[in-house]
């Protein structure tokens, strides 16, 4: 369904991926942490390692199987950082910033495979590519329960020194009502067709609405301003690799057809918000009825 297809499209570099034929040297990068459980499949009684260090630690000798992959050498770009980057980023590196006070978020769980309807026949959004609602089959894989995390994005940074790409163009795009004042009296140009994103100089991961703003108290929200270059860097450093849309959209209807929601098809069931997304009128109102005007916590 559509309206699910516009759900999918609001997770922010949402979750990524293993096969289930991932090697152990795909997997050490990975934090060494996994509360996967072992899953089988019960068609063909066949189980199968989460591909986590940890995970492969505990097995028995004669559960584990042999994994055999090849790894491909990647570079990842990075750039020392400059020693003037200002107060705000040298807060990001105090004990309220650093990772280790923060728990794991990197777990992941077993999809196991099938078909599933995927797109809609709705022509809600015709460009979106998403029709006709036509039958996929995906094979069984591993993927991130929660949304990457600040704090596990952070991990990847200070291990490499990596630079993203908001970082090197020096700006991104904020929405209006979280830029603060004195930001917006330096903006000098922003997208007639969407005025209400800004483009913001100084705005990057680690200031999400720009230079005025930290990642304080937010070490536990996904990470933002991430394109799909670095998202992808992320995952070849976690050994990992970002699932493909037809995984996205399998995993997230959660094995429920002809659905509105992954949950089913009230918004708000029982009264309950069961997802972080706009309240009221967008884009000038947002009434925050979930309790975060923008991010909430991965878990």
């Amino acid at each position: 369904m559509q309206v699910l297809k516009l759900l999918l499209l609001t997770v922010l570099l949402c979750i990524l991926l293993h096969t289930a034929s991932v090697s152990s040297s795909e997997s050490e990068k990975d934090g060494g942490f996994c509360t996967a459980e072992k899953s089988t499949d019960s068609d063909t009684g066949s189980s199968s390692s989460c591909g986590c260090k940890a995970s492969r630690s505990n097995l028995k000798s004669n559960e584990k199987e042999a994994m055999d992959a090849s790894d491909e050498d990647v570079t990842i770009e990075t750039e020392e950082k400059d020693a003037d980057e200002g107060d705000i980023i040298s807060k990001n590196d105090d004990a309220a910033f650093d990772p280790e006070n923060f728990p794991r978020t990197n777990q992941m769980l077993f999809i196991k495979g099938g078909t599933f309807s995927m797109g809609t026949d709705e022509p809600v959004f015709p460009a979106d590519g998403e029709m006709p609602s036509r039958k996929v089959t995906v094979d069984s894989f591993y993927m991130d329960e929660y949304e990457v995390s600040n704090a596990e994005f952070k991990r990847f940074v200070d291990e490499t020194k990596y630079k993203t790409e908001a970082e090197k163009f020096g700006n991104s795009f904020v929405m209006d009502l979280y830029v603060s004042e004195e930001t917006k009296s330096k903006i000098t140009q922003m997208v007639a067709a969407a005025p209400w994103w800004l483009p913001v100089d100084g705005a990057d991961w680690r200031h999400p609405e720009g230079p005025d703003s930290s990642l304080l108290d937010r070490m536990d929200h996904p990470v933002l301003h991430v394109s799909w270059n670095d998202a992808t860097d992320y995952c070849t450093w976690a050994g990992k690799r970002l699932p493909t849309e037809a995984e996205f959209e399998y995993a997230c209807r959660g094995g429920k057809e002809d659905r509105l929601f992954p949950w089913g098809n009230s918004l708000t069931p029982k009264g309950e918000h069961w997802m972080n997304i706009w309240q009221g009128e967008f884009p000038s109102s947002n009434t925050e009825e979930d309790g975060y005007g923008t991010t909430a916590p991965v878990s």
